[in-house]
């Protein structure tokens, strides 16, 4: 098993961005993806393991060791102990429903902006 690259940020409260964040808060470092700031990011993380697209099970399996040493800091209790208890492979189709997910987004935000509606306020 890899060794985590996890460390915990200490600089809660004060970022403008994602892109604020160092690569060492992440579970997948060198993707980016699924940040581990916090308990409620930790359950994040394991939750969506399996939606990740386009990582190597070395990258699985270092991103899981984050997760075990996020968890552990953070009191998060963690029942898997091996990342293919999370999920070996990605979600089938996962591109194409992102892709479709994103045109119906735009259709709905090309149609509140045509009535002067918004998500839960009027224009005014």
């Amino acid at each position: 098993m890899p060794e985590a690259t996890w460390k915990p940020h200490e600089k809660h409260g004060q970022l403008t961005t994602q892109s604020d964040l160092p690569d060492s808060v992440y579970a997948f470092p060198k993707q980016r993806k699924e940040p581990l700031t916090d308990a409620e990011h930790v359950r994040n993380a394991v939750a969506r393991f399996d939606q990740v697209i386009d990582v190597s099970d070395a990258d699985r399996a270092l991103a899981f060791a984050n997760i075990e040493k996020a968890a552990k800091y953070y009191d998060v209790n963690l029942a898997e102990t091996s990342w293919h208890d999370l999920g070996i492979h990605p979600q089938k189709n996962r591109r194409e429903a992102a892709a479709k997910g994103a045109v119906t987004r735009e259709r709905r935000e090309q149609s509140e902006e045509s009535t002067g509606q918004r998500v839960g306020r009027q224009k005014k």
